[in-house]
This record gives structure tokens, C-alpha cells and sequence, in this order.
């Protein structure tokens, strides 16, 4: 991708743009499965693609991000030429559906740091119940002032905890403990849903692909245990095509 807004490209730019492309793409005549980065993203400032899609986004990824670009951008023009039409209005642009992952994690709005950026709760997505938890009374990432949850300086500071995000180290936590198993994603803005996808079994070495395949349920229970007192429901969508 090219991106030149005030036209400052020239044709000496463009070639050079196009040599570091063709320079980046030579692993690729090696492994045509395994193409990193998968973007290529060219500025004035940047003829190398190295500020922004050098680490990421992976191949998968990316092809996500272009499948609902593109399904937005439908649902954009139909909306300007025709207006709203039943479920479908501007709101989907920024509610991605749930059945497009294999498994929902729902999170307690209360016990995010900021439950006000949360434009559009989740709803329960279709899938089986696994896992349902009760809010923890033993943290609060956010203090209502106007609610009175503070009676005085000792009473915040025995409560109030600062820079703490109960979110980032439940994903970090998560990737830790599953990194091979399956791919989370969230919105870092703000959200009470984390989803994920099944990692392809083909991605597994040899020693674990010749063991036992553990159920999905019982991953998501794991996920569950990991979250207490944070996750509100987790919901199996799609199970994995272990092999």
C-alpha cells in the first residue's frame, strides 16, 4: 500500500518504493505460506515500511482487517444511499459480530477501568455456556466519586488503585498461558468482550500434535479460572478442528 496524500511522489520515489517492496517479498519465493511483514505500507516519510508494518499485523490478521474494511465500507454506501434498513444501521460499523470467532469472553462492565468507553455492550453471543462467573468485590479498577465511594483521603487510599487495568494483565495472562492454542482480540479503546480464534493445529510441533487433544471446554474453563472475578460469561461459538 502507497500512500501519498499530498502528491509527493515522483517517479524516482515510486521505483524505490517499488525495489524495497520486491526486496521485502524475496523470502517468499522460499515459503509462499509464511510472508512477513504481511503489509507493505509506503509513506513520503517511509519508503521501507518500517514505522508501522515491520512487527505487525501478522498475515491472518490482515486478512481479517480487509474482509470487515471491505464488508464496512458496503454497509457505509448502502447506508448513504439508502438508509437505515431494520438491524442493519450505522451502529454495525463499529459492533463486529460475534459468530465470526470461535469462542466469547464477557467481562464484568464494572470491573473495567473505564466502563464508559463501552459504546455498545456485548450481548450473549449463540453458542454453548461455559462459563459464568459473579463480579469479585475484591478490586475496582475506577472510583464514582459522585456515588460516594469515597469517604475520606484514608479510605481512598486504601482503595484507590492507580494505573491498574484488569483487562491488559487478564491478556497478558492469557497469552502467557495459551499462545499456542488460540489468537485473542480485543479493542483496546474499549470493550467488555475479548473473543479469540482457534490456532491451526498444523501450526504445532510434533510432540504436541501426537498428544491428547484437551476439549475446548475444558480450555474455556481454564480461561474462566484465569479471569475470576473478571470474566462475566465465556461462551463456545465454534469448536477447534484439533488433528
Amino acid at each position: 500500500m502507497v500512500i501519498d496524500i499530498n502528491n509527493d511522489f515522483n517517479l524516482m520515489d515510486e521505483k524505490e518504493i517499488n525495489d524495497n517492496f520486491m526486496l521485502s517479498r524475496k523470502s517468499y519465493e522460499r515459503n509462499p505460506h509464511d510472508i512477513e511483514p504481511a503489509m507493505f505500507l509506503a509513506t513520503s516519510y517511509d519508503k521501507t515500511s518500517e514505522a508501522w508494518t515491520k512487527q505487525s499485523p501478522s498475515k491472518s490478521v490482515l486478512k481479517r482487517v480487509a474482509a470487515y474494511a471491505k464488508s464496512s465500507a458496503e454497509l457505509l454506501t448502502n447506508l448513504m444511499l439508502h438508509g437505515p434498513s431494520g438491524e442493519y444501521t450505522w451502529e454495525c460499523l463499529f459492533r463486529t459480530p460475534m459468530s465470526n470467532y470461535d469462542a466469547v469472553i464477557l467481562l464484568h462492565q464494572e470491573k473495567l477501568c473505564c466502563p464508559h468507553h463501552v459504546l455498545f455492550p456485548a450481548e450473549n453471543p449463540d453458542g454453548k455456556l461455559v462459563v459464568w462467573g459473579k463480579p469479585s468485590k475484591d478490586f475496582c479498577p475506577y472510583m464514582p466519586l459522585n456515588k460516594g465511594a469515597v469517604k475520606g483521603l484514608h479510605d481512598a487510599r486504601e482503595k484507590l488503585l492507580v494505573n491498574f487495568d484488569p483487562t491488559t494483565y487478564f491478556l497478558r495472562d492469557l497469552k502467557c498461558a495459551f499462545s499456542k492454542t488460540f489468537k485473542l482480540w480485543y479493542g483496546s479503546v474499549g470493550g467488555d468482550a475479548v473473543v479469540l480464534t482457534w490456532e491451526n493445529p498444523k501450526k504445532r510441533g510434533r510432540e504436541e500434535a501426537d498428544e491428547a487433544a484437551p476439549e475446548p471446554t475444558s480450555i474455556l474453563k481454564e480461561v474462566g479460572d484465569v479471569g475470576k472475578g473478571l470474566v462475566r460469561g465465556v461462551y463456545l461459538v465454534k469448536a477447534p478442528k484439533f488433528q
